[in-house]
């Protein structure tokens, strides 16, 4: 039991020196203006709040959002191909992929992923 008790402590004690040292060791020593400000997004933080945003930031984050989640569907295709009918998974697979090249062409034909016009 002393044992426990003396590893405990020992473990304890390192483990306070050693995050002492590293906060010592890892402070800053040049404070610069551009350093210590905070970045928000590429705007200015000390600006006014009521800037207008770009919808083409926000367009292509739902983009991204959306084929994202799309493709974490897709997935698991592959792993239920031993468990189903392969003319049912084939199936499924292809309708899915479809409406994902529908959507792209739809986006792309929209000009949504245009960054100049």
């Amino acid at each position: 039991m002393i044992i426990l008790l003396i590893s405990i402590s020992i473990t304890l004690i390192i483990s306070a020196v050693v995050m002492i040292l590293a906060s010592l060791l890892a402070k800053k020593t040049i404070m610069d203006r551009e350093k210590n400000s905070p970045f928000e997004c590429g705007f200015d933080p000390k600006g006014s709040a009521r800037l207008p945003f770009s919808l083409r930031f926000f367009l292509i984050a739902v983009i991204f959002l959306i084929f994202d989640v799309e493709i974490t569907l897709l997935l698991p295709l592959a792993m239920i191909i031993n468990f189903s009918n392969i003319s049912a998974w084939a199936f499924t697979g292809f309708i899915f992929i479809i409406i994902l090249l529908v959507g792209l062409y739809h986006e792309w034909n929209q000009g949504a992923l245009e960054w100049a016009y």
